[in-house]
């Protein structure tokens, strides 16, 4: 066993692939020792607030205690059973209260293993919903550019074909519809042209389409963009018009992160079908949740199959709901709304000014998401140890440097990240401008 910090590094470096990162000329990964609250101690001697919620799920920050406590009481039970035949009262408590808190008709709870598969399980439930209504022809998804729903291959299918992380696998995927992204901000006067596109390929390719997915109010991995509440509350209206499913993909919105609880109940819709992940367990275990209406269950149920045709090996593993169970807890007893809140008031305050920036091309806050667009590219490498040197943990791609900080944060931390983003902007060696 490796236990020397620099040999250990370089394992890493020689024989563990991260997440989009080159094996031939890999970025630098920084070490974790231990965390607790907002905070990662590195060992390199670094103790860095993390501006992440690593990859937007600790939102009750780490080694919590309330959570650790969960998953001590679970493992002492028992750690996991198949849930083909068998079921426990940590999955039972958990899909009672998904139903409770989701918006109004999701009645019926699929658990999953990570959020790409819980992409790829409500893809799976359009699909096999329309074939069991005889609509064979209905094999197609719809979806707008600039969007991301994960790795997988059927979330990739449906992520931007352009722009998008996954074009060269374009050949190996189904060829779904795409609609141009709407263009009208949240809280912006909306302007009914934003929806021409769309409403374009409904009424072109409705016989062929079996669901529109997408994220509601932000689009996370694919810009960090936000859009109008109105444009979503039109995409309810075309499904409904022209017998479509709506699948709307929260695994980054939900649980409060755009100030609701959902970013659908911005628009007032229900979805037909919703993904849900990331801070379901308050990052502490990897957990998704697909939901949908009765009329879906049923009518698949009802058809050629006689059932859903998805089973994953930890379905419903009870160390993550128990995990789940605790986090949504904390999340109502923390008063999720008033943490939100507070901190889209300061990252407006501290984030907006920054707007005049010459590097800057836009600035955005909603909820606890606060974005700044820069005008050029940053140079990763450098970006990256800039943040830890001065004490944060932050995590840019492309031009965007954005956080999603934990609900937990105090004022004076968060303060920390939003002053050390206005000084990296002004550092020219941050920007690629060639």
């Amino acid at each position: 066993m490796i236990n020397n910090c620099t040999e250990l590094l370089q394992y890493d470096q020689d024989h563990i692939w991260h997440p989009y990162t080159s094996m031939t000329n890999p970025l630098p990964s920084f070490m974790v020792e231990s965390a607790k609250g907002v905070h990662l101690q590195l060992a390199s001697g670094e103790k860095v607030i993390d501006g992440m919620s690593s990859w937007w799920s600790v939102v009750h920050g780490y080694n919590n205690p309330v959570l650790n406590n969960a998953i001590k009481q679970q493992v002492d039970t028992f750690s996991h059973v198949m849930f083909g035949g068998l079921t426990h009262e940590p999955a039972i408590n958990l899909c009672k209260t998904l139903v409770e808190l989701t918006p109004s008709g999701l009645d019926k709870v699929f658990l999953a293993d990570s959020g790409s598969v819980a992409v790829e399980v409500a893809i799976k439930m359009a699909l096999q919903y329309q074939h069991s209504k005889g609509k064979t022809e209905k094999t197609r998804l719809l979806t707008i550019k600039n969007g991301y729903h994960g790795d997988t291959l059927g979330a990739m299918s449906v992520c931007d074909p352009v722009n998008g992380m996954h074009q060269l696998f374009s050949g190996f995927m189904t060829e779904n519809y795409f609609a141009d992204a709407p263009q009208v901000s949240f809280g912006q006067t909306f302007d009914e042209n934003d929806l021409v596109s769309l409403k374009s390929q409904f009424e072109q390719n409705h016989q062929n389409i079996a669901a529109l997915i997408l994220e509601p109010i932000v689009q996370g991995a694919g810009g960090m963009r936000f859009y109008h509440s109105k444009y979503l509350k039109a995409c309810r209206e075309l499904c409904d018009q022209y017998d479509v499913l709506l699948i709307a993909d929260e695994i980054a919105t939900g649980f409060g992160r755009t100030g609701k609880l959902f970013a659908c109940e911005h628009a007032n819709i229900t979805p037909d079908i919703l993904c849900l992940g990331k801070a379901l367990t308050g990052g502490y275990m990897t957990l998704a949740a697909t939901l949908c209406t009765t009329d879906v269950a049923e009518t698949i149920s009802k058809g050629e199959a006689g059932v859903f045709m998805h089973g994953p090996t930890f379905m419903g593993n009870p160390l993550a709901c128990a995990a789940a169970n605790a986090s949504l807890k904390l999340l109502i007893d923390n008063n999720w709304c008033e943490q939100v809140s507070n901190i889209e008031t300061q990252l407006k305050a501290e984030l907006l000014p920054l707007n005049s920036h010459e590097n800057v091309a836009d600035v955005r806050v909603l909820g606890a998401i606060g974005v700044i667009e820069a005008k050029y590219p940053v140079n990763m490498a450098f970006i990256q140890k800039m943040f830890v040197e001065n004490g944060v943990w932050i995590r840019p791609f492309g031009k965007l440097i954005y956080i999603m900080p934990p609900f937990v944060i105090k004022a004076d931390e968060l303060t920390k990240l939003t002053s050390v983003m206005a000084n990296v902007i002004a550092c020219e060696q941050v920007f690629n401008k060639n």
